[in-house]
Protein backbone atom coordinates (compact mmCIF):
# COMPACT_ATOMS: atom_id res chain seq x y z
CA UNK A 1 0.00 0.00 0.00
CA UNK A 2 1.55 3.39 -1.18
CA UNK A 3 1.99 5.58 1.98
CA UNK A 4 -0.62 8.47 2.74
CA UNK A 5 2.11 11.14 2.58
CA UNK A 6 4.75 12.79 0.67
CA UNK A 7 8.62 13.02 1.62
CA UNK A 8 10.64 16.03 1.03
CA UNK A 9 14.20 15.75 -0.21
CA UNK A 10 16.79 17.99 2.02
CA UNK A 11 20.04 16.21 1.06
CA UNK A 12 22.43 16.96 3.58
CA UNK A 13 21.86 18.85 6.55
CA UNK A 14 24.27 20.73 8.38
CA UNK A 15 22.92 20.57 11.98
CA UNK A 16 23.20 22.88 15.05
CA UNK A 17 25.93 21.16 15.96
CA UNK A 18 28.11 21.23 13.36
CA UNK A 19 27.50 17.55 12.72
CA UNK A 20 25.33 16.54 9.31
CA UNK A 21 22.84 14.55 8.60
CA UNK A 22 22.88 12.99 5.40
CA UNK A 23 20.24 12.44 2.75
CA UNK A 24 17.23 14.14 5.02
CA UNK A 25 14.12 13.39 4.50
CA UNK A 26 10.99 15.20 5.75
CA UNK A 27 7.65 13.20 5.66
CA UNK A 28 4.68 15.94 5.72
CA UNK A 29 0.93 15.40 4.63
CA UNK A 30 -1.08 18.34 3.69
CA UNK A 31 -5.03 18.93 3.81
CA UNK A 32 -6.52 21.18 1.68
CA UNK A 33 -5.25 23.99 -0.79
CA UNK A 34 -3.20 26.90 -0.93
CA UNK A 35 -4.92 29.83 -2.01
CA UNK A 36 -3.82 32.16 -4.42
CA UNK A 37 -2.27 34.46 -1.94
CA UNK A 38 -0.05 31.74 -0.52
CA UNK A 39 -0.79 33.02 2.53
CA UNK A 40 -3.94 30.60 3.91
CA UNK A 41 -1.19 28.20 5.61
CA UNK A 42 -1.79 26.31 8.89
CA UNK A 43 1.29 24.51 10.06
CA UNK A 44 0.97 21.43 12.46
CA UNK A 45 4.26 19.96 13.65
CA UNK A 46 3.86 16.74 15.17
CA UNK A 47 4.30 15.43 18.99
CA UNK A 48 6.55 13.24 20.61
CA UNK A 49 4.61 10.04 20.02
CA UNK A 50 3.49 11.14 17.26
CA UNK A 51 2.80 11.16 13.58
CA UNK A 52 0.65 13.13 10.90
CA UNK A 53 -1.84 10.63 11.26
CA UNK A 54 -2.19 10.73 14.88
CA UNK A 55 -2.90 15.16 14.04
CA UNK A 56 -6.13 13.96 11.96
CA UNK A 57 -7.83 13.48 15.41
CA UNK A 58 -7.48 17.13 15.80
CA UNK A 59 -8.67 18.12 12.40
CA UNK A 60 -11.92 15.77 12.83
CA UNK A 61 -12.70 17.35 16.68
CA UNK A 62 -11.44 21.08 15.69
CA UNK A 63 -14.18 22.72 13.36
CA UNK A 64 -11.72 26.04 13.32
CA UNK A 65 -8.95 23.05 11.54
CA UNK A 66 -11.22 24.17 8.02
CA UNK A 67 -9.82 22.13 4.98
CA UNK A 68 -12.12 24.12 3.22
CA UNK A 69 -10.53 27.20 3.96
CA UNK A 70 -6.90 26.62 5.55
CA UNK A 71 -3.87 24.75 3.54
CA UNK A 72 -3.42 22.60 6.49
CA UNK A 73 0.49 20.99 6.37
CA UNK A 74 1.09 18.44 9.14
CA UNK A 75 4.99 17.68 9.37
CA UNK A 76 6.54 14.90 11.17
CA UNK A 77 9.30 16.13 13.20
CA UNK A 78 13.06 14.24 12.51
CA UNK A 79 13.23 10.88 15.14
CA UNK A 80 9.62 10.35 14.36
CA UNK A 81 10.30 7.07 11.98
CA UNK A 82 8.65 8.78 8.98
CA UNK A 83 10.88 11.96 8.67
CA UNK A 84 14.91 10.84 9.07
CA UNK A 85 15.12 9.06 12.05
CA UNK A 86 17.53 6.80 13.73
CA UNK A 87 15.39 3.55 12.58
CA UNK A 88 15.87 4.90 8.94
CA UNK A 89 18.81 6.34 8.41
CA UNK A 90 21.89 4.46 6.69
CA UNK A 91 24.79 3.66 8.90
CA UNK A 92 27.03 4.81 10.02
CA UNK A 93 24.60 7.53 10.98
CA UNK A 94 21.86 4.91 12.03
CA UNK A 95 21.19 3.68 15.59
CA UNK A 96 22.83 5.31 18.46
CA UNK A 97 24.62 7.42 15.75
CA UNK A 98 21.89 9.43 14.61
CA UNK A 99 23.17 12.81 15.44
CA UNK A 100 21.30 15.08 18.07
CA UNK A 101 18.88 17.25 15.93
CA UNK A 102 17.34 20.17 17.84
CA UNK A 103 13.81 22.12 17.50
CA UNK A 104 16.14 24.63 15.78
CA UNK A 105 16.92 22.51 12.80
CA UNK A 106 13.53 20.74 13.12
CA UNK A 107 11.87 24.16 12.14
CA UNK A 108 14.67 25.38 9.30
CA UNK A 109 14.18 21.90 7.82
CA UNK A 110 10.60 22.68 7.97
CA UNK A 111 10.62 26.25 6.77
CA UNK A 112 12.84 24.73 3.62
CA UNK A 113 9.68 22.33 2.63
CA UNK A 114 7.45 24.90 3.05
CA UNK A 115 9.35 27.64 1.03
CA UNK A 116 10.84 25.24 -1.43
CA UNK A 117 8.19 23.10 -2.39
CA UNK A 118 5.02 24.45 -1.29
CA UNK A 119 5.59 28.19 -2.23
CA UNK A 120 4.38 29.62 1.06
CA UNK A 121 4.27 33.08 1.60
CA UNK A 122 2.64 33.46 4.74
CA UNK A 123 1.74 31.77 8.07
CA UNK A 124 -1.61 32.12 9.55
CA UNK A 125 -1.14 29.50 12.29
CA UNK A 126 1.33 27.39 14.05
CA UNK A 127 -0.35 24.88 16.53
CA UNK A 128 0.38 21.43 18.18
CA UNK A 129 0.30 19.22 21.36
CA UNK A 130 2.82 19.08 23.41
CA UNK A 131 6.75 18.93 21.30
CA UNK A 132 4.16 20.41 18.52
CA UNK A 133 3.93 23.17 20.60
CA UNK A 134 7.16 23.44 21.51
CA UNK A 135 7.73 24.05 17.62
CA UNK A 136 5.30 26.89 17.91
CA UNK A 137 7.33 28.93 19.71
CA UNK A 138 10.06 28.02 17.66
CA UNK A 139 8.88 28.54 14.49
CA UNK A 140 7.31 32.24 16.29
CA UNK A 141 10.88 32.92 17.58
CA UNK A 142 12.73 31.45 14.79
CA UNK A 143 10.93 33.35 11.85
CA UNK A 144 8.58 36.09 13.09
CA UNK A 145 8.50 37.64 10.19
CA UNK A 146 6.70 34.82 8.71
CA UNK A 147 4.30 33.56 10.96
CA UNK A 148 1.07 35.42 12.22
CA UNK A 149 -0.11 33.37 14.94
CA UNK A 150 0.68 30.81 17.69
CA UNK A 151 -1.54 28.90 19.41
CA UNK A 152 1.16 26.12 21.69
CA UNK A 153 -0.95 23.84 23.43
CA UNK A 154 0.74 21.65 26.81
CA UNK A 155 4.09 22.91 26.13
CA UNK A 156 6.75 25.31 26.49
CA UNK A 157 9.25 27.97 25.26
CA UNK A 158 11.83 26.15 27.15
CA UNK A 159 12.57 22.51 28.57
CA UNK A 160 12.36 23.04 32.21
CA UNK A 161 14.92 21.77 34.69
CA UNK A 162 12.35 19.60 35.95
CA UNK A 163 10.88 18.20 32.96
CA UNK A 164 14.43 17.40 31.76
CA UNK A 165 14.72 15.06 35.36
CA UNK A 166 11.56 13.86 34.12
CA UNK A 167 13.06 12.21 30.63
CA UNK A 168 15.56 11.40 32.15
CA UNK A 169 13.94 8.50 34.32
CA UNK A 170 11.98 7.45 30.93
CA UNK A 171 14.95 7.05 29.56
CA UNK A 172 17.09 5.10 32.07
CA UNK A 173 14.02 2.91 32.30
CA UNK A 174 14.97 2.23 28.52
CA UNK A 175 18.57 2.04 28.28
CA UNK A 176 18.20 -0.46 31.92
CA UNK A 177 17.35 -3.38 29.72
CA UNK A 178 20.45 -5.28 29.15
CA UNK A 179 18.99 -6.22 25.61
CA UNK A 180 18.99 -2.46 24.55
CA UNK A 181 23.08 -3.62 24.01
CA UNK A 182 23.85 0.25 24.07
CA UNK A 183 21.36 0.83 21.13
CA UNK A 184 22.92 -1.33 19.21
CA UNK A 185 20.31 -4.08 20.14
CA UNK A 186 19.55 -7.04 17.40
CA UNK A 187 15.86 -7.37 18.30
CA UNK A 188 13.84 -4.84 20.10
CA UNK A 189 14.52 -4.02 23.91
CA UNK A 190 10.71 -5.24 25.39
CA UNK A 191 11.84 -4.90 28.93
CA UNK A 192 13.19 -1.31 28.25
CA UNK A 193 10.10 -0.34 26.27
CA UNK A 194 7.60 -1.71 28.60
CA UNK A 195 9.32 0.25 31.32
CA UNK A 196 9.36 3.26 29.42
CA UNK A 197 5.82 3.18 28.98
CA UNK A 198 5.12 2.38 32.31
CA UNK A 199 6.99 5.30 33.87
CA UNK A 200 5.87 7.38 31.31
CA UNK A 201 2.25 6.89 32.41
CA UNK A 202 2.97 8.14 36.32
CA UNK A 203 3.69 11.62 34.38
CA UNK A 204 1.25 11.86 31.78
CA UNK A 205 -2.01 12.52 33.93
CA UNK A 206 -2.32 14.31 37.23
CA UNK A 207 -2.46 12.80 40.69
CA UNK A 208 -6.13 13.91 40.48
CA UNK A 209 -6.69 11.71 37.73
CA UNK A 210 -5.46 8.72 39.31
CA UNK A 211 -7.19 9.64 42.38
CA UNK A 212 -10.77 10.06 41.05
CA UNK A 213 -10.09 6.86 39.16
CA UNK A 214 -10.55 8.75 35.88
CA UNK A 215 -8.95 6.12 33.94
CA UNK A 216 -12.20 4.08 33.49
CA UNK A 217 -13.68 6.40 31.51
CA UNK A 218 -10.95 5.40 28.94
CA UNK A 219 -12.04 1.41 29.60
CA UNK A 220 -9.19 0.49 32.24
CA UNK A 221 -11.10 -0.38 35.28
CA UNK A 222 -7.56 -0.06 37.01
CA UNK A 223 -4.91 1.86 36.91
CA UNK A 224 -2.61 -1.48 36.43
CA UNK A 225 -4.67 -1.63 33.11
CA UNK A 226 -3.99 1.44 32.06
CA UNK A 227 -0.76 1.13 32.74
CA UNK A 228 -0.33 -2.14 30.68
CA UNK A 229 -1.53 0.04 27.86
CA UNK A 230 1.10 2.12 27.90
CA UNK A 231 3.46 -0.84 27.76
CA UNK A 232 1.76 -1.77 24.57
CA UNK A 233 1.86 0.99 23.09
CA UNK A 234 5.49 1.71 23.35
CA UNK A 235 6.26 -1.61 22.26
CA UNK A 236 5.53 -0.65 18.44
CA UNK A 237 8.60 2.21 18.72
CA UNK A 238 12.19 1.61 17.76
CA UNK A 239 13.56 2.00 20.86
CA UNK A 240 16.58 4.57 19.44
CA UNK A 241 13.89 6.60 17.40
CA UNK A 242 12.42 7.42 21.16
CA UNK A 243 15.84 8.26 22.44
CA UNK A 244 16.60 10.78 20.06
CA UNK A 245 13.41 12.78 20.21
CA UNK A 246 14.03 12.70 23.81
CA UNK A 247 17.02 14.70 23.50
CA UNK A 248 15.26 16.67 20.94
CA UNK A 249 13.05 17.60 24.18
CA UNK A 250 15.23 17.82 26.23
CA UNK A 251 17.04 20.46 24.72
CA UNK A 252 14.20 22.52 23.35
CA UNK A 253 15.13 26.32 23.91
CA UNK A 254 13.74 28.93 21.61
CA UNK A 255 16.79 31.31 22.61
CA UNK A 256 19.67 28.47 22.39
CA UNK A 257 21.03 29.98 18.82
CA UNK A 258 23.19 32.46 17.36
CA UNK A 259 20.55 34.81 17.02
CA UNK A 260 19.41 35.17 20.75
CA UNK A 261 22.67 33.79 22.23
CA UNK A 262 20.58 32.44 25.12
CA UNK A 263 18.65 35.54 25.64
CA UNK A 264 15.58 33.65 27.14
CA UNK A 265 13.56 37.08 27.46
CA UNK A 266 15.40 38.61 24.26
CA UNK A 267 13.60 35.35 22.37
CA UNK A 268 10.27 35.69 23.65
CA UNK A 269 9.78 39.59 23.01
CA UNK A 270 10.95 38.74 19.52
CA UNK A 271 7.60 36.26 18.90
CA UNK A 272 5.44 39.13 16.97
CA UNK A 273 2.63 36.50 16.47
CA UNK A 274 -0.07 36.71 17.95
CA UNK A 275 -0.57 33.53 20.43
CA UNK A 276 -2.93 32.11 22.92
CA UNK A 277 -0.87 29.82 25.75
CA UNK A 278 -3.74 26.97 26.92
CA UNK A 279 -2.00 24.88 29.31
CA UNK A 280 -3.84 21.96 30.95
CA UNK A 281 -3.81 23.11 34.97
CA UNK A 282 -2.40 19.82 35.96
CA UNK A 283 0.13 18.91 33.24
CA UNK A 284 3.05 17.40 35.18
CA UNK A 285 4.87 18.40 31.99
CA UNK A 286 4.88 22.04 31.18
CA UNK A 287 3.18 23.38 34.29
CA UNK A 288 0.54 26.70 33.67
CA UNK A 289 3.76 28.62 36.37
CA UNK A 290 6.14 28.13 33.11
CA UNK A 291 4.09 29.82 30.62
CA UNK A 292 2.99 32.89 32.66
CA UNK A 293 6.51 33.52 32.88
CA UNK A 294 6.35 33.66 28.53
CA UNK A 295 3.56 35.23 28.39
CA UNK A 296 4.91 38.25 30.49
CA UNK A 297 7.49 38.78 27.64
CA UNK A 298 5.72 38.13 24.38
CA UNK A 299 4.44 41.67 23.18
CA UNK A 300 0.84 39.90 21.93
CA UNK A 301 0.56 36.63 23.76
CA UNK A 302 -2.44 35.57 26.45
CA UNK A 303 -2.40 32.81 28.63
CA UNK A 304 -5.59 30.66 29.12
CA UNK A 305 -5.10 27.43 30.98
CA UNK A 306 -7.82 24.69 30.67
CA UNK A 307 -8.50 23.17 33.92
CA UNK A 308 -8.75 19.35 34.04
CA UNK A 309 -7.83 16.84 36.03
CA UNK A 310 -6.71 14.64 32.75
CA UNK A 311 -2.88 16.40 32.90
CA UNK A 312 -1.10 16.47 29.60
CA UNK A 313 -3.62 14.07 28.21
CA UNK A 314 -6.04 17.14 28.60
CA UNK A 315 -5.06 17.38 25.11
CA UNK A 316 -4.68 13.87 23.46
CA UNK A 317 -6.14 13.99 19.85
CA UNK A 318 -8.05 10.49 20.92
CA UNK A 319 -10.40 12.91 23.42
CA UNK A 320 -12.04 13.83 20.43
CA UNK A 321 -15.85 14.81 22.15
CA UNK A 322 -14.05 16.12 25.07
CA UNK A 323 -14.37 19.97 26.66
CA UNK A 324 -10.92 20.37 25.46
CA UNK A 325 -11.38 20.36 21.84
CA UNK A 326 -14.06 22.81 21.95
CA UNK A 327 -11.89 24.96 24.50
CA UNK A 328 -9.21 24.70 21.80
CA UNK A 329 -11.77 25.35 18.54
CA UNK A 330 -12.59 28.34 20.35
CA UNK A 331 -8.82 29.82 21.09
CA UNK A 332 -8.49 28.92 17.74
CA UNK A 333 -10.73 30.49 15.75
CA UNK A 334 -10.30 33.59 17.12
CA UNK A 335 -6.54 33.65 16.16
CA UNK A 336 -7.29 32.76 12.64
CA UNK A 337 -10.71 35.45 12.27
CA UNK A 338 -8.10 37.95 13.79
CA UNK A 339 -10.40 38.83 16.81
CA UNK A 340 -7.62 38.12 19.48
CA UNK A 341 -4.97 39.96 20.35
CA UNK A 342 -4.91 43.07 17.63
Amino acid sequence: MAPDYRIFELGDVTLQSGATLPDARLAYRVYGSLNADRNNVIVMPTFYTGTHARNEGYLRAVPALDTARYCIVSINMFGNGLSSSPSNTAPPFDGPRFPGVTLYDNVACQHRLLTEALGVERIALVTGWSMAGCQSYQWGAQFPDLVGAILPFCASARTSPHNIVFLEGVKAALMADSAFAGGDYTSPPEAGLRAFGRVYAGWAYSQAFYRERLHRELGFETAEDLLLDWERDHLVWDANDLLAKLWTWQHGDISANERYRGEFESALGAIRARAILVPCTTDLYFPPEDNAIEAEHMPHAELRPYASPWGHCAATPSREGSGFMRFLDACMAELLEGRALR
